[in-house]
């Protein structure tokens, strides 16, 4: 009896000596916090300034520009991927004289989209197709007689030699000038007018009878001379009061920034009028002699006649782009002024660099 207890007792310890008790396990010690590391401030970028804002140190200076320069001065500058002009006079209308190129050309070029005329397409110069004043072409037609030229080569003396007699024959292509006024209208060229063409805007204004017989040599500025000094500065006085070919400053910058932005014409188009009057040659030391270095220019330059000691319808308009691709119309137009010729140069060169120099400032 005492041997059965005594095996139970013996059997529980032996059990339990095969169950081992369990061990502590050691708890990882928490990592020391890191030491605050000093953040250096950061200041934020510069917000550039917006696109509809004008800047005011161009405002002023454009301001100042035009207070102190003799005689009836438009000027405008329209930044062209924003929202804003600036500018004096902006919209008053101004003798356009040979800037009017610009429309005749559009037109012609609509009606090579609409597949009306092609650029390859010859039109025939003869004497009794001259103008006056300046014309390249009269020299080859005084060779050759006849003159058969591309339509697309009249475009590139036209804008770039500012050839009046191949403007003319561009201008005959078009419609004449009801064709161009119609573009201006249906396009919605505000404050642009589109005159009579060369020979007779030229010729009203000088009071003179026109004869085609005055398209050849210096025979005009003879016919001129004969009119009575009174009655030329009463016409010409009238002419700049209210020009038949006027043009506000704003009303080009805008109608530059939608060709531009290819708001007139085609693609193709658009291209070919913008790479030509890229290549102009004329007005070298006006408003392109003040656009800085690394920028980008295209222009048309206008001059009118003169009647010592005024000169009338000074002009040159453009569009300058800068290296970031900002681009900015800009017309300058002088309707009367007693200023040198230097002194009008000096006027539009302090316009452009102005424009490059608040350019994102």
């Amino acid at each position: 009896m005492v041997a059965r207890p005594l095996v139970l007792i013996l059997a529980t310890a032996a059990l339990s000596a095969c169950v081992s008790t369990p061990k502590q396990v050691a708890q990882p010690r928490p990592a020391p916090a890191p030491a605050p590391t000093r953040v250096q401030p950061v200041p934020p970028p510069l917000a550039p300034r917006a696109a509809n804002v004008v800047p005011q140190g161009l405002r002023d200076e454009l301001q100042e520009l035009w207070r102190t320069f003799p005689g009836k001065t438009g000027i405008a500058v329209r930044r062209i991927d924003g929202d804003w002009v600036v500018g004096q006079r902006g919209g008053e209308l101004f003798p356009q004289q040979s800037v009017s190129k610009l429309w005749v050309t559009m037109t012609v070029l609509e009606k090579v989209d609409r597949g009306e005329v092609s650029l390859d397409q010859e039109v025939t110069i003869t004497a009794n197709d001259l103008t006056l004043f300046h014309q390249p072409l009269a020299a080859r037609v005084a060779r050759e007689g006849v003159v058969r030229a591309t339509v697309r080569a009249l475009i590139n003396e036209a804008l770039t030699a500012s050839d009046n007699s191949a403007n003319d024959a561009l201008l005959r292509t078009a419609g004449g000038p009801g064709a161009v006024n119609d573009f201006l209208r249906r396009k919605g060229l505000a404050n642009i007018r589109f005159g009579p063409g060369e020979r007779l805007l030229q010729s009203s204004i000088a009071g003179v009878e026109w004869r085609q017989e005055l398209s050849a040599g210096r025979a005009f500025q003879a016919a001129r001379e004969r009119v009575p000094l009174d009655r030329r500065r009463n016409l010409l006085s009238a002419y700049v009061a209210d020009p038949i070919d006027g043009a506000s400053p704003e009303g080009i910058v805008d109608a530059l920034a939608r060709l531009a932005r290819g708001e007139l014409l085609s693609q193709s188009s658009t291209r070919l009028m913008l790479d030509t009057l890229g290549r102009t040659r004329s007005g070298p030391n006006r408003l392109k002699a003040g656009v800085p270095a690394g920028w980008q220019f295209l222009h048309k330059t206008g001059t009118g006649q003169d009647l010592p000691p005024v000169s009338t319808g000074y002009n040159d308009v453009g569009i300058m782009t800068a290296p970031d691709g900002t681009r900015y119309a800009v017309a300058v137009m002088l309707a009367e002024t007693t200023a040198s010729i230097p002194q009008r140069m000096q006027l539009m060169q302090a316009v452009s660099r102005a424009v490059g120099r608040w350019h994102q400032r």
